[in-house]
């Protein structure tokens, strides 16, 4: 019951960051929304992984949240540098 709920906030949360990510005035705005909803994300798959007792979406999710954190870390520089 209360987990459609939940699904349903998450789900609302990821397509209010993917909206803020095309709309974004600037890179930096569209970079930090792509970041959330990765973390979001990963919110959601952990979810998933206890009500569905599927175990390994937790892994996936460790695995996503680290892979997302360098893809953070390379757009960052990326936008205070250049390549």
């Amino acid at each position: 019951m209360y987990e459609n709920i939940i699904i349903f906030v998450i789900g609302l949360a990821i397509l209010l960051c993917f909206l803020r990510m095309l709309k974004g005035p600037t890179a930096p705005d569209r970079a930090v929304a792509l970041d959330t909803m990765a973390t979001i994300t990963t919110a959601l798959l952990v979810l998933l992984g206890f009500i569905f007792k599927r175990y390994v979406y937790i892994d996936v999710s460790l695995v996503y949240a680290v892979l997302t954190f360098i893809g953070s870390v390379a757009i960052a520089r990326f936008l205070e540098r250049g390549i």
